[in-house]
């Protein structure tokens, strides 16, 4: 329980902060929108809720926050004035981990509702939002109660250790995460612990819908060709780092990234076993570590050295936390410096992609 404080993005508005440094993770929701209209216009015609209450899942903080509801709401308000219908009212939740910098976003609530005012008239229909602080590996809201679940970029954090009570030292020793060289055992031991909280996540949801409510998650997957990942680069210069003496043994050796990214095997297996949703849709989407960099710009012959160093502030604004309470704040800036360094060298042996699968269920 006490890491799991820890797993929260960089907080506030600096310059390392997630709110300035989520471009990445703004691309792939934006690539699931299309999905997202569909379910909420399906939803919404279908039901026509009074209360349209809906929850975001790891809201995290920044601009991406506030993002999927204003697009919800934007889907909702388009649906009721093709119906002739009023719109509803909006009762919004944001939920992440206790750490989570909450503050920050109660700051950007005036302009959003500000905007919301200018863009949709009083007309448009009350919105009210709170925070769910709690893991969503386990009841957050009221038996049928919710509407709508929504999650981004979240599901891929595990609710521990998946070597917590095991020893990784014959099995992964050095590594942190599973990497080429692990064997089979590490792989199992990871895909146990998501198996074992997606289905918690599952459940937990199918008790706090209505009947006939969804749910749109997007998740980091892999699939069927070999692709590193971040977590991967990760362990790979905390390797680096312990075999030049700059970081304690001890600590590599007691820290594993709770990160784990499933094949669309495993999750549609996990959903048949649980048994309370199904697939409805389901589309796979290729993202280059550095997406979002230049959103205006040609990215095809930029140099390497800059991407990189897009991809380390992104990386940092998620990880730094994590890392810092295990490994000590003072050695963040040469972890980061050498993990950017370790981007370019990847680079240059491979693409950087990673897999998002958008999906609903229902």
């Amino acid at each position: 329980m006490e890491k799991q404080l820890f797993l929260h993005m960089n907080g506030g508005e600096g310059e390392r902060s997630y709110a300035n440094n989520s471009s990445l993770q703004r691309k792939i929701m934006l690539k699931a929108k299309v999905m997202l209209e569909e379910t909420v216009t399906r939803l919404y015609s279908h039901s026509f809720p009074k209360c349209m209450k809906v929850a975001d899942l790891g809201c995290s903080v920044g601009p991406n926050t506030l993002l999927v509801m204003s697009n919800i709401i934007d889907i909702v308000h388009a649906t009721c004035i093709r119906l002739n219908r009023e719109p509803p009212t909006f009762q919004l939740y944001l939920n992440d981990l206790f750490g989570n910098d909450f503050n920050t976003i109660f700051k950007s609530l005036p302009d959003f509702y500000t905007k919301l005012v200018q863009d949709k008239g009083h007309k448009s229909g009350s919105c009210f939002i709170n925070a769910t602080p709690g893991s969503f590996y386990g009841r957050l809201f009221p038996r049928n109660s919710i509407n709508l679940f929504h999650s981004a970029n979240s599901v891929h954090w595990l609710s521990q250790d998946p070597f917590l009570g095991l020893s990784k030292e014959a099995l992964n020793k050095g590594n942190c995460h599973i990497v080429s060289t692990s064997p089979p055992s590490v792989y199992t031991t990871f895909l146990k612990q998501f198996q074992k909280d997606f289905e918690l996540f599952l459940k937990s949801r199918s008790e706090e819908l209505v009947p006939g409510g969804a749910m749109v998650l997007v998740l980091l997957v892999k699939t069927e060709t070999p692709r590193r990942s971040i977590w991967e680069a990760i362990s790979l210069t905390l390797s680096d780092m312990l075999l030049e003496g700059l970081i304690e043994e001890e600590k590599l050796e007691s820290f594993n990234i709770p990160t784990y990214e499933p094949t669309i095997e495993e999750i549609r297996n996990v959903i048949r076993e649980e048994g309370s949703f199904f697939i409805q849709e389901l589309e796979i989407a290729i993202v280059p570590w550095d997406e979002g960099r230049n959103e205006d710009g040609d990215d095809d012959f930029v140099d390497e050295n800059i991407r990189a160093e897009f991809i380390g502030r992104h990386t940092r604004a998620v990880m730094e936390p994590l890392l810092s309470v295990n490994f000590g704040a003072k050695v963040m800036d040469e972890l980061f410096f050498r993990f950017q360094k370790k981007v370019v060298q990847l680079m240059e042996e491979e693409r950087l992609d990673t897999e998002d699968v958008s999906k609903y269920s229902t």
